[in-house]
């Protein structure tokens, strides 16, 4: 024999009833079935609503009451044809006048309590189990109903009530020993005292009416019939990675479901394990999923966790002082007041120091919890020996779940480390001495974060997802989405990196996709998105609150990297093409630096000095192996270079640097290359990583520019004083070809001072030969006193940039 449970969505609508009553008609031909089954889906709660509405005097109960009728009518109507549905009809409609009467009795006295809650919830399993009985009879000849508050026999505690389990066994083996019948139809939830009262199993005790058939009866497996194929490594909508769980263990299954698996009730599992009954999670619309199975002992082909699980809605309560420490009793009174007032303890930790103990109940129950403790502990309160209870609220618990957990070192360490590195603080921790189980309290907006990054961490390949959000998508910014598109794939392969690009702005407006923009059409999707400012675009990365979260600034904008460290406050890294940062006050730069370490966020900026060459990455290097910047010879503007190097007899200064900026070697207004600003910002990052304290302001700038020519108001005066000063610039020329030299706009660092500006080199300076648009860096140390370390490649150019950009990407997501 087999026993059968379906729940809720499984029977919600006459569609649903009818795919059950398929899987019984096939069950049937097999063996003898026992089937529970719930209330249609949602209606104990509309049944719960009819209540409270009732007691509060608000005769809207009898609208709820009415959509419940309409709902079990309809359901009869569609499921059967007319000639069997009406004597159907007449029954239910006469179960639904005394629901009515009973509703009205509760909104004439004005009360709701446990005994009377039992009643009306009981209409839920007694209607469905009836309706899906006669349409099953239509199907089976062989079939019948019975009412589960006959056999399954309780206490008198209303809507949590304890089974009898000999005198249950004894009515449940003696009812089907003389049943003959192919398959009996029993209501879940329901059940009776010993004094004849219905009372009821809890919600979700349709599950523990299954087990209690299936224990007394010695049947060869349980199946539970849910909306779902089994049960879950994590929440399927929190975790879209998530997939079943083919085999686990008993004692597995009820740490999952007591932390927040919905998919089976808790009790459910302790019948079945005492009789050692499998008990299989199967799939209603999927019935052909192999689902989950649940028993002694359970093979794992996913490593020592089984499976990651939450409960929502939690509040921590602390019970500390020094007057704790040594004192016994604490404990006892402080458990003993909570289960007074029927207050469920989901956690507790201790400090070993005896100075304080935390427990974690349910949101709900926090206010009562204050107020009971603050009054049981009043006297100590007052002699300040310890103090008024603490409670923060808005929490849930996260737990790892895994028979095997306890043979494998550094589970926990794994554990702590994924959310350590996904800014998830952890407010207290549980774990007991079977290690079956590890439990942390952790703030509720984190749930999805946390999920998602334990659940890549124990169960997936360890492909690691990058959410970039980035601002600039002009000519830099364009190639660089062009280039992740390219590569996506390779590096999921190669890499085990999964780069979403989550967000995208310009100036005006910004786009977002969780599941990643398509950045074949970004172009078209940001032309229709919402209205832009550093304030919402952080306000939106924020509330997203994705695992490794990246910013990417790809603008030349001051405002913009003056937000750079609200995202490290919010452990999001930051990725920046924009030199202001690193380049405005000492202070401010340090700061950045701070705040990326204790907030355990990346601050990479590569492609402020050498655009895609490994300029910052080579000297970090140097830096952190011990050894010490002495001197620093640089050309690190690649316009600069250009314009130099194809300036000649034959091309005036003029030509050169319109030429420069149609190809896109300059800035718009090239006086911010020409000015030599940029240049002197780049040197002084240079000289900050290596470890020495300046300011713009200390670096000498030597201007090769006719007066007056960076005072002009606009581009093209500029460009006109240019023109009207061309003997300036071939007077330059001619001094440096005279001495066979080439003019290089060079950045030196040496010993705390720096300077920029043009200089004539010579054959034998490594400068002397830079073509196009290269640059060059000579870094002089302790360790490369004699001969330089020499970094030299193309320095400018919207192509290199954006892959230095992409470098940091990749870089960050190997870390």
């Amino acid at each position: 024999m087999k026993v059968l449970k379906f729940g809720g969505t499984s029977v919600a609508n006459a569609e649903n009833i009818s795919k059950v009553i398929a899987i019984l008609v096939q069950e049937s031909k097999k063996q003898n079935v026992a089937v529970v089954v719930s209330a249609l889906g949602g209606v104990t709660d509309a049944l719960i609503k009819t209540g409270e509405l009732a007691t509060e005097k608000d005769g809207s109960y009898i609208t709820v009451f009415e959509n419940i009728r309409e709902r079990h009518l309809e359901t009869i109507q569609t499921l059967m044809p007319k000639a069997q549905s009406n004597a159907v009809i007449k029954t239910v409609e006469a179960k639904l006048e005394e629901l009515k009467n009973l509703l009205h009795g509760i909104y004439l006295i004005n009360e709701f309590s446990d005994k009377t809650r039992d009643k009306v919830l009981s209409f839920g399993e007694l209607l469905s189990s009836y309706i899906i009985s006669k349409a099953l009879k239509l199907k089976i000849e062989k079939s019948s109903l019975k009412d589960s508050r006959e056999l399954i026999v309780t206490d008198d505690l209303h809507s949590q009530a304890n089974v009898n389990t000999n005198e249950t066994n004894i009515r449940i083996s003696s009812f089907f020993k003389s049943n003959k019948d192919k398959v009996v139809v029993l209501p879940g939830f329901v059940s009776r005292s010993e004094e004849g009262e219905t009372t009821t199993l809890g919600r979700g005790g349709s599950d523990y009416t299954a087990a209690l058939i299936a224990s007394a009866l010695k049947v060869s497996d349980l199946e539970i019939w849910t909306d779902v194929s089994g049960m879950f490594t994590a929440n399927p909508k929190l975790v879209k990675q998530a997939f079943p769980i083919e085999e686990i263990s008993y004692q597995e299954a009820m740490e999952l479901s007591h932390f927040g698996a919905k998919v089976l009730y808790p009790p459910t599992v302790q019948p079945a394990l005492q009789k050692n009954i499998p008990i299989y999670i199967k799939n209603t619309f999927q019935p052909e999923a192999k689902g989950t199975l649940i028993s002694k002992k359970a093979a794992s082909k996913n490593g020592p966790v089984r499976g990651i699980s939450h409960v929502e809605n939690i509040a921590l309560v602390t019970l500390e002082g020094n007057g704790m420490v040594g004192v016994p009793g604490f404990s006892k009174r402080l458990f003993s007041t909570l289960s007074t007032a029927q207050i469920n303890v989901v956690l507790i930790t201790q400090a070993s120091s005896e100075h304080s103990i935390c427990v974690g109940v349910y949101s709900e129950d926090a206010k009562l919890a204050k107020r009971i403790l603050d009054n049981e502990f009043a006297y100590e309160i007052s002699l300040k020996k310890i103090k008024p209870l603490l409670v923060e609220d808005n929490l849930a618990i996260i737990a790892v779940v895994g028979d095997n957990m306890k043979n494998h070192q550094g589970i926990s360490g794994r554990m702590f480390r994924s959310l350590g590195q996904n800014n998830v603080n952890v407010r207290a921790i549980a774990q007991g001495a079977s290690e079956r189980n590890i439990s942390a309290v952790i703030a509720h907006k984190d749930i999805k974060k946390a999920l998602v990054s334990l659940h890549n961490r124990f169960f997936e390949k360890q492909v690691k997802t990058l959410n970039l959000f980035l601002v600039g998508v002009g000519n830099v910014g364009s190639i660089l989405l062009d280039q992740i598109l390219q590569q996506q794939e390779y590096l999921n392969e190669n890499l085990l990196l999964n780069i979403k690009v989550v967000g995208v702005s310009n100036s005006r407006k910004m786009v977002f996709d969780e599941e990643g923009i398509d950045l074949r059409h970004w172009k078209d999707l940001i032309k229709k998105g919402q209205p832009r400012t550093n304030q919402t675009f952080f306000n939106a990365v924020k509330e997203f609150n994705l695992s490794n979260s990246i910013f990417i600034d790809v603008t030349a904008n001051e405002d913009v990297a003056n937000t750079y460290a609200s995202y490290l406050k919010e452990s999001i890294s930051v990725i920046a093409c924009n030199k202001i940062a690193c380049s405005s006050t000492y202070k401010s730069y340090r700061e950045l630096k701070d705040l990326s370490r204790k907030y355990g966020a990346s601050f990479l900026f590569e492609t402020n000095v050498g655009a895609g060459l490994p300029v910052i990455y080579t000297l970090n290097n140097l830096i952190n192996s011990g050894d010490k910047i002495t001197s620093i010879q640089a050309v690190l503007s690649g316009s600069l270079n250009f314009i130099f190097n194809n300036f000649n007899e034959n091309n005036s200064f003029h030509d050169v640097v319109k030429q420069a900026q149609k190809e896109g070697y300059t800035e718009p207004d090239p006086r911010i290359d020409l000015s030599g600003v940029d240049v002197a910002r780049k040197i002084l990052i240079l000289a900050r990583e290596a470890g020495y304290r300046m300011d713009l302001k200390d670096i000498k700038n030597e201007s090769f520019l006719p007066k007056g020519s960076l005072e002009a108001k606009t581009t093209d005066e500029f460009y006109k004083i240019l023109k009207a000063n061309d003997s300036h610039f071939e007077t330059m020329y001619a001094k440096a070809k005279e001495k066979d030299c080439q003019l290089k706009y060079v950045a030196e660092f040496n010993e705390g001072k720096a300077a920029v500006g043009l200089k004539a080199v010579d054959k034998n300076h490594p400068f002397y030969n830079l073509e196009g648009k290269d640059n060059i860096v000579l870094f002089y140390s302790e360790r490369y006193a004699q001969q330089p370390l020499i970094i030299k490649g193309a320095g400018a150019g919207a192509e290199v940039t954006a892959s230095g950009l992409f470098a940091d990407i990749i870089t960050l997501g190997r870390n």
